[in-house]
């Protein structure tokens, strides 16, 4: 039994409180030393040498000059204007010659939808099938209102409920019982108390009677703290991101209740394989740029034809519409695509002469085509010999791709 769900504020939170303490004790007496030397390796990362800087640091300047240029109304507590947070999502020139790079590309109204709702006192909840960005049209649209992206809950199959609500310092508990300081609030309760944007990825992997939690906080905008006979009430500014995925439909299905508080927006692949392909390249390219790998245009050709591959398998047709294909059992998604380029970089670089070739992207494509050994291995062989084979210019990654298949 959590510490919510006991009837008294002091009895079974107490108790839990002595057992986890005294477990701590017996660990600190034989780690202290370990935990002091492990002190520096706690510390946060400055933004310039994170691996992957969030989205409010990696795009400051951008978001700096967003600021400064927008004149337009902002909701409560929002750094910028909706105006401006679509901008900084779609990309574009502002008048000082500013240039805001996209970091979502596809239809505007989607976008739209999604800044004007959370302007409004509805939750968002981004669906769509794996690979469509929508962890990272959440994380940017939380920079870009609220500053911060960080607000974060990351659902799984054994996500508790004090990651939605709020937990306890057992030592504080043990010590003073309940009480505010001994209170350890959860992104969702700190983005209430402070008016901003909080986070819940992957909501449908959550148990159900978890996901119900947040049932109270989007229609009440309260958080009700029993132990305590008290409650946080959002103040102006707060809302909530959630992502789900479509293929985890059945998993763990949003009640009628929880999908009622949401406004729901579907992000769609992308439309054209010309729009796939400079996605593609884009966030390669960023990729790159962190971990000082060879610049994407050597390798647009090689992106063009990992990018018809995918698509190609993933519509169960080829481009020219004349054949008719067998999907593998894989997702094969733009986000996919952009892991298989990004390897093959990455051996261009190391283990090749710089530029992105055939041979670098072949065992990338095989390993995402190919997920089921038996079933998905018949369709990539049939796939290479009725297609790639016969298709004029792919002589050299029929060649490699068969080298790795084999």
């Amino acid at each position: 039994m959590t510490v919510s769900e006991s009837g008294s504020a002091g009895g079974s939170a107490t108790e839990s409180a002595r057992a986890a303490s005294q477990a701590a004790s017996r660990g600190a007496s034989h780690g202290g030393s370990r935990a002091e030397g492990h002190a520096a390796s706690r510390a946060e990362a400055p933004p310039q040498e994170a691996l992957r800087p969030h989205a409010e640091h990696a795009f400051a300047d951008e978001l700096a000059a967003l600021a400064a240029a927008d004149d337009r109304p902002r909701p409560a507590r929002w750094r910028l204007s909706p105006w401006a947070v679509a901008t900084y999502l779609l990309g574009g020139t502002l008048p000082d010659g500013t240039v805001i790079t996209p970091k979502y590309v596809g239809p505007r109204r989607i976008v739209e939808v999604a800044v004007t709702t959370l302007a409004t006192d509805r939750a968002l909840l981004l669906l769509g099938v794996p690979g469509t960005a929508k962890t990272w049209v959440s994380e940017h649209l939380a920079a870009a209102v609220s500053g911060d992206s960080t607000l974060l809950v990351q659902g799984t199959a054994g996500t508790p409920e004090e990651a939605i609500r709020y937990g306890w310092n057992y030592a504080q508990l043990l010590a003073h019982g309940p009480s505010r300081d001994a209170l350890v609030p959860s992104p969702v309760m700190r983005a209430m108390a402070q008016g901003m944007t909080a986070r819940v990825e992957e909501l449908t992997r959550i148990p159900a009677d978890v996901q119900d939690t947040l049932i109270t906080i989007l229609s009440e905008k309260t958080l009700p703290i029993p132990e305590l006979g008290s409650q946080t009430q959002a103040v102006r500014g707060f809302n909530l991101i959630a992502t789900a995925n479509d293929r985890d439909r059945g998993v763990n299905e949003l009640s009628s209740a929880l999908r009622r508080r949401f406004n729901t927006v579907v992000l769609p692949l992308p439309a054209t394989a010309d729009a796939e392909v400079d996605i593609v390249s884009r966030r390669v390219d960023q990729l790159g740029r962190s971990l000082d790998l060879p610049s994407v245009p050597d390798g647009m050709a090689e992106i063009h034809r990992v990018v018809t591959v995918f698509r190609e398998l993933r519509d169960g047709v080829t481009t020219d519409g004349r054949t008719k294909l067998k999907s593998p059992s894989g997702t094969l998604s733009t986000a996919e695509a952009i892991s298989v380029v990004t390897g093959g970089l990455a051996l261009a670089a190391h283990f090749g002469d710089g530029v992105l070739r055939s041979g670098d992207v072949a065992a990338g494509i095989l390993g995402a085509v190919v997920r089921d050994p038996a079933a998905d291995r018949v369709i990539w062989q049939e796939y290479l010999e009725t297609v790639v084979r016969e298709r004029e210019g792919w002589k050299d990654f029929y060649r490699a791709c068969r080298e790795v298949s084999v």
